[in-house]
């Protein structure tokens, strides 16, 4: 009996440490199929995002509502592919070099990606989904009274007279223009709660120009398709659209106006009147600036200073006055200033008396001045190396086109190459100075958070601002969007952002002189969805690249950083570009690749993303300089012949 129990105990011992050891060992010996299993799996869920997302658009672009479970999934999906892309570029990195790694490193990779295997499944799982929206009518709006409503005369005036124009037969078109930010969007939400308590209108609908364009469906040219026709059955309804820039033909976003619906009204603002005349409104209204008494009691909100008579006070109503009554320009100085002492409002102060140059700049309506008081502020309580570094931060962000969500890792990229916060040996203490750098421009007002944490954004008005900034002097900054012809330039730029490059760009020059070019941002049609498919072997395309000349950099002696998106060209013509610091390529096609790395002899860092190269060859283990690589979905001629 005591021979069986022994026997027993053994044997579930045994059996325990097999159970225990099993992973453990797998993590050893099954590396290679846990590799093809974490790969083929995140392949899947990479294209089963891309399709989801598809239908979601397409619901979207019909004015469905989208389930809160679809839109879950979205983000668990594209949040577990980011977290997972370093695994990825880890893998690529070995099969691109053909190492033999250590057992001590495969077992912690096996064990990584072991992990994320069964994640991967699930929500792979998890996302079939029979519908991802559900039509619903046409739903109003609910106007709440905002804290950001500024109870001024002009916003009054401004009030009653929509109303007034509301109220009125034959008024069927409004137009509210205004200054950038004086308060537009607020004042027409304001004059639809109005509305709906005296229950003028059956329905309420309101949304900016972009919001509507998201819609298009026949061409990028503008040509949208919003099904409106839910207000056909609606007597009385009112239609805000905020934010013109653009004429806008109410016929090609199916808005039923006039003799088609004669119970529609339409209230638009915009920054320029001479929308409002082009849109044949009936009844223009102008929202002006705060007067000086209003515009002290914002800006004292704003700083929480005291209402006393005291000399600082006194010195504070003339920095308010400095604002001129634009609301935008008062909380960026009161941001600026809070918490100062008497002499550094005083310094400020004498700063806004000397500025008279600015009082006659036209652009941005009169906001430079405020805006230039806080840029010129990020160099206080810093170093002057330190300031200058977070200016450049922010002047790095005027490079992208407006509205764009501007990619951490693309800034901090380019901050780097620039040679940003040089006294920060490695690449992670100036990832992190470049990173508290955008905080403290994000908490002075200059740049904008967003849905996604590794994502930016700059107000239009400050990336105009921005782009005053930079309009003049030695080093100039071009920015330029849906280029269709090659512009007319001198070579005194320091940093050019071309975007949206026609393929067929009208004489695109071979090569070009910028002797004082530090950073060249150059990207080819957005239409282009280029991608070399490392699976089917094939190139997938629709468009063209840019196809740039291997001599279209040679006279760029001072080029840092050089970021290329949806270009074909060949880096054989580097050797001329002795202080390039970072290269970044996205869905590029590069020529002789592995024969110009001899030349990139200077380079810190080097992205290769969705990009198609010969070889990686060990020239690259020589660039000695090299403190960042990242290959993520490269294509390898040889591999694939």
């Amino acid at each position: 009996m005591a021979e069986y129990v022994a026997s027993t105990t053994v044997e579930n011992v045994t059996n325990k440490a097999k159970k225990c050891t099993l992973p453990y060992l797998r993590y050893f010996f099954g590396y290679g199929e846990i590799i093809e299993d974490f790969t083929n799996q995140r392949k899947a869920l990479k294209l089963r995002k891309q399709m989801v997302k598809t239908r979601v658009d397409e619901a979207k672009r019909k004015i469905e509502v989208i389930y809160e479970d679809v839109e879950d999934w979205l983000r668990s999906a594209e949040k577990e592919l980011e977290e997972t892309q370093n695994l990825e570029d880890e893998i690529d990195s070995v099969k691109c070099f053909k190492w033999c790694p250590k057992w001590g490193w495969r077992y912690c990779l096996s064990k990584k990606l072991a992990e994320k295997n069964p994640i991967i499944s699930k929500l792979l799982e998890a996302s079939n989904f029979p519908q991802v929206g559900y039509c619903d009518s046409l739903q109003g709006i609910e106007f709440i009274t905002s804290t950001d409503f500024m109870d001024s005369e002009s916003s009054k005036s401004a009030l009653n007279q929509m109303m007034e124009a509301i109220n009125a037969k034959g008024v069927n078109m409004i137009g509210l223009h205004g200054m950038p930010e004086v308060g537009k969007t607020t004042l027409a939400q304001e004059v639809g709660k109005h509305a709906r308590e005296q229950k003028l209108f059956d329905k309420f609908v309101m949304f900016t120009i972009f919001f509507c364009l998201n819609f298009e469906t026949s061409s990028r040219e503008g040509k949208v398709e919003v099904p409106f026709r839910s207000m056909q059955g609606v007597n009385k309804i009112l239609v805000i659209v905020d934010d013109l820039w653009e004429e806008l033909k109410l016929e090609s976003i199916r808005i039923p106006f006039g003799d088609e619906h004669k119970g529609c009204k339409i209230l638009l603002t915009t920054r320029d009147q001479q929308f409002c005349t082009k849109m044949n409104c009936k009844k223009e209204i102008q929202l002006g600036i705060l007067s000086e008494d209003e515009a002290w009691v914002l800006f004292r909100g704003k700083t929480g200073l005291d209402d006393d008579s005291s000399t600082l006070n006194d010195v504070a109503k003339e920095v308010a006055a400095q604002c001129k009554g634009l609301p935008l320009a008062i909380v960026f100085v009161a941001k600026a200033l809070k918490g100062e002492s008497l002499n550094g409002w005083t310094t400020v102060n004498q700063r806004f008396k000397e500025s008279r140059h600015l009082d006659n700049e036209k652009v941005l309506g009169g906001v430079p001045k405020p805006l230039k008081l806080t840029y010129d502020y990020l160099k206080e309580g810093n170093s002057q190396m330190t300031g200058n570094d977070i200016q450049m931060c922010f002047l790095l962000c005027s490079l992208f086109p407006e509205d764009y969500e501007i990619s951490l890792k693309i800034l901090i990229m380019c901050g780097i190459g620039v040679g940003l916060f040089p006294n920060a040996f490695s690449i992670e203490d100036k990832r992190n100075e470049i990173v508290m750098a955008l905080k403290k421009l994000q908490k002075s007002g200059l740049i904008l958070g967003t849905d996604d944490a590794e994502r930016i954004r700059m107000h239009d008005v400050i990336r105009d601002f921005a782009h005053w900034l930079t309009s003049t002097g030695e080093k100039r900054f071009m920015v330029k969007d849906e280029l269709k012809e090659w512009p007319d330039m001198d070579g005194c730029y320091g940093a050019i952002a071309l975007w949206n490059c026609s393929s067929n760009i009208k004489k695109f020059p071979d090569k070009v002189e910028f002797s004082k070019l530090m950073t060249l941002i150059l990207e080819g049609d957005w239409d282009c969805d280029w991608r070399w498919d490392l699976r089917q072997k094939r190139k997938r395309k629709r468009g063209d690249l840019l196809v740039v000349s291997s001599i279209f950099f040679e006279e760029m002696k001072v080029l840092q950083v050089l970021y290329l998106e949806s270009v074909s060209f060949s880096p054989i013509g580097f050797h001329s570009l002795p202080n390039l610091k970072t290269l970044c390529c996205v869905d590029c096609e590069l020529e002789n690749f592995s024969s110009s790395l001899k030349n990139m002899r200077s380079l810190e860092i080097l992205a290769l993303i969705g990009t198609k190269i010969d070889e990686i060859s060990e020239e690259l283990v020589k660039l000695s300089t090299l403190k960042y690589l990242r290959l993520s979905s490269v294509g390898v001629e040889e591999e694939i012949n």
